[in-house]
């Protein structure tokens, strides 16, 4: 099996690095593969330009970087229109669709799924929690991580007193990754 190669952006306050932390801890220490992380974000603490880059292997993996995802997570318009060209052909893109546009040109042939992550995140309550609801996405999606490891992740990952929460948002994206996945196979 090849590394996997992801890309989660947004912008500031979106919880991004949070989102690739759960991924990548849970990959590592609860699946036994072996992770890179790397994060870029703007000088801003909140709305500027985020992002957090992982290689996931079951091998060791000899360079740290990205050359060309595998997976694209989202959720700006911003982080869409700067990273969507980046994305390997037959790849995986995954976005916020409330608040991202996709064009025609942006992906022509990668595999896109959205989610209304923000929206799902409010119906819990909380709008901060949408990292957590897209990394239950992700996991459905990918089947990259164990649901089981990044539930593990979460717990560990979060403040204390969240960890309900944060267990919450996160199912309610796996829910929602599944019946993505099923209506895709129904439709094939």
């Amino acid at each position: 099996m090849n590394p996997t190669e992801i890309r989660i952006a947004g912008f500031g306050g979106q919880g991004v690095i949070l989102a690739g932390m759960v991924i990548g801890r849970a990959a590592t220490i609860y699946d036994g593969k072996h992770v890179t992380l790397t994060q870029s974000f703007g000088p801003e603490a909140r709305g500027s330009a985020c992002s957090v880059q992982l290689i996931v292997s079951p091998e060791p993996i000899l360079y740290p970087y990205l050359t060309r995802p595998d997976i694209l997570v989202v959720m700006s318009q911003e982080a869409c229109t700067r990273f969507c060209p980046e994305v390997k052909p037959r790849g995986l893109l995954l976005y916020e669709q409330d608040l991202i546009k996709l064009s025609k040109k942006c992906a022509p042939d990668v595999r896109t799924f959205g989610i209304p992550a923000t929206r799902l995140a409010e119906e819990l309550g909380r709008k901060l929690v949408l990292n957590l609801v897209m990394v239950g996405f992700v996991t459905a999606v990918t089947s990259l991580v164990t649901p089981e490891a990044v539930r593990k992740s979460v717990q560990d990952s979060v403040p204390k007193g969240t960890e309900a929460l944060n267990l919450a948002a996160f199912e309610k994206g796996f829910e929602y990754g599944r019946a993505q996945l099923a209506g895709a196979a129904s439709a094939a």
